[in-house]
């Protein structure tokens, strides 16, 4: 019964669901809000079509636009590495270019002049290849300033107008000495054997001369920006020569103008080892070790007194601001000079462990070479001494086993007064390795000879003794006595270099020889120092420089114009060492190229080749 009525039931809601539905739509339907919407009449339509109006719109944003003011742009950014990173990457570029374009004439005019005078042609063809990578490292040098300036430009235009604004009047004493170096640095390459020799060397001459003053007013506009002078407290300009001679102008012209050479002899070296390397006769490699050895020789000489000359910059930056001077040694940067003490302790190790290795080209037994476990042992002992830091990193529980940040023992070595002595003992006993080298198979003949080696040691040892004397003094004496304590032991040192020498040249004039050299009979592993050197060198250049210019912090210059980039903050430790590595790796694959392109002047041409094929 229930299906039967539910089986009527059904059809007949369904249809009155239907009439309902059908119901309730006739009757929203008719209602006055679904009829059709009220159009206005055609006399209140807007007569303007739609393509009018938007060319009125675009007139008004022109207008706008050509009404409004010029305002000048303070920064700009630089795509993925940001301003900061690429001035800093392309200056460096440029600086270690010019730097090795500034060092080659240098060393090149001396050997030429050696030569001229001995009348040994090997140094008038060693020259002439030391000149041969001038040519397109000159280019690159160029390139990389005329880049770095038009990103100046670029990127930080307003503190770039500053700078132009003090120093235009020696833009064009510049540019003339420019035109003026690329005169002297072609007609004395290309003018090699074409003129008389004192002609010649009176264009090597003229190349240097240039060479340094572009390198000093280039010096001034970079030492104005941490050492402002000349100007007034608000930037305005009262003296352009005050300006150019600030407090750090001249200390860094003679620091720079020493690490040239020196840099631009260890790249001569790298050189002469890579060329070594390659060489397929004997007497290629003999000629190849003798250009590493003067390269290296080169380098080192002028590496020895390179401290004297920090010290001397240090000491000024301390003098301008105590202020930089803290930040540099004791604030955030003192852990640097730590990195820098252990590269420049390697530089010292290698370029010994090099002459040591050279002392096998003579022939026979050497009795010199006995005294090298000794000097290895003065030298690892004083370079664990430069190394070791004032303060060290640990653990809480650490330092208060220690009681306090400083080792109760090892951090009296972190002071200056170690310091100051530990590297004065290490030039004096890389000093002596020279010696050592030098005097290697030969005996010296002169009448007076112990006489000679009495005072040679006597001396030696009274600096060495005065040297550790005022270094031990130190310690029981107030800081502002202490610091004047560095000069009478770098003056001892001095002292002792330029006098051992004056005696050791006659004493070895006209010295017996007991063996020949044998240039070329290395062993191949020497030629990797010379690289490491080079290598070492451009990589500490590069942090020094990271250091000058950090000092500043958020100052484009010091207390003059602020640094509001958004990297006016000083960069970490770590982020500099990876932007100055980088650097350093892609300046020695450009100089590699360098390196080749001068290679394939020696090489014949491919006529000649395929005729005598």
């Amino acid at each position: 019964m229930n299906r039967k009525l539910l089986a009527i039931l059904g059809p007949v809601v369904a249809v009155v669901m239907f009439l309902g539905v059908v119901k309730m739509a006739s009757a929203l339907v008719s209602r006055a809000e679904y009829k059709d919407p009220y159009r206005a009449g055609p006399a209140t339509v807007d007569a303007t079509p739609r393509a009018e109006g938007l060319v009125a719109e675009q007139a008004d944003a022109e207008k706008a636009a050509k009404a409004k003011p010029y305002q000048e742009a303070e920064y700009r950014t630089f795509p993925v590495v940001g301003s900061r990173v690429a001035i800093w990457a392309v200056a460096q570029l440029h600086l270690l270019f010019a730097a090795f374009v500034l060092a080659v004439p240098i060393f090149a005019f001396i050997i030429e002049v050696i030569g001229y005078k001995t009348g040994d042609r090997r140094y008038d063809l060693l020259a002439y290849e030391f000149t041969k990578l001038l040519s397109v490292s000159f280019s690159l040098t160029a390139t990389f300033g005329a880049f770095l300036t038009f990103m100046l430009i670029a990127l930080y235009p307003k503190f770039t107008n500053y700078l132009m604004s003090v120093f235009s009047p020696t833009f064009l004493p510049y540019v003339l000495l420019f035109f003026a170096e690329a005169f002297f640095l072609y007609t004395y390459y290309y003018g090699w054997g074409k003129f008389h020799p004192l002609v010649h060397l009176g264009l090597g001459l003229g190349l240097n001369i240039v060479g340094t003053a572009i390198m000093m007013i280039a010096n001034a506009w970079l030492t104005f920006m941490m050492s402002p002078h000349g100007i007034s407290d608000q930037g305005a300009v009262l003296s352009v020569w005050d300006a150019m001679f600030n407090p750090t102008w001249m200390p860094i012209n003679v620091h720079r103008f020493i690490a040239n050479i020196a840099f631009g002899g260890s790249i001569a070296g790298a050189y002469a080892a890579f060329k070594f390397l390659q060489a397929e006769t004997d007497e290629e490699r003999a000629h190849y070790d003798w250009m590493g050895y003067i390269g290296n020789f080169v380098a080192i000489s002028a590496f020895l007194p390179l401290p004297f000359a920090g010290y001397w910059l240090a000491k000024e930056i301390y003098a301008f601001s105590q202020t930089l001077g803290l930040t540099m040694m004791g604030g955030a940067f003192s852990w640097l000079f730590i990195i820098q003490a252990v590269l420049i302790g390697n530089l010292f190790l290698a370029a010994n462990y090099y002459l040591w290795l050279g002392m096998g080209r003579v022939e026979g037994v050497q009795p010199l070479q006995k005294f090298i476990k000794y000097l290895l042992f003065g030298i690892t002992l004083c370079f664990m001494v430069w190394a070791t830091p004032r303060s060290i990193i640990a653990s809480v529980a650490e330092i208060r086993a220690m009681g306090g940040s400083s080792h109760p023992i090892l951090g009296y070595l972190g002071v200056m007064s170690a310091k100051n002595t530990a590297v004065n003992i290490l030039i004096l006993t890389t000093f002596m390795s020279f010696l050592l080298y030098r005097r290697t198979g030969k005996v010296a003949a002169v009448s007076w000879a112990k006489t000679g080696h009495a005072a040679q040691l006597t001396i030696f040892a009274a600096a060495a003794f005065i040297v550790i004397f005022l270094g031990v003094y130190g310690y029981f004496v107030e800081a502002t006595v202490r610091i004047k304590l560095s000069v009478p032991q770098v003056l001892s040192v001095l002292f002792a270099m330029i006098s051992i020498t004056a005696i050791d040249i006659p004493l070895f004039h006209g010295a017996r020889k007991t063996g020949e050299v044998r240039w070329g009979r290395i062993p191949p592993i020497s030629q990797y120092v010379l690289i490491f050197i080079a290598v070492t060198f451009t990589w500490l250049m590069g942090l020094m420089g990271y250091v000058r210019s950090g000092l500043r912090q958020h100052w484009h210059v010091y207390g003059v114009i602020r640094d509001r980039s958004v990297d006016a903050f000083t960069p970490t430790l770590g982020f500099a060492t990876k932007v100055v590595s980088v650097t350093v790796l892609m300046f020695f694959l450009l100089i590699g190229v360098v390196f080749w392109i001068s290679s394939l002047h020696d090489r014949p041409d491919f006529e000649g080749r395929s005729k005598t094929s």
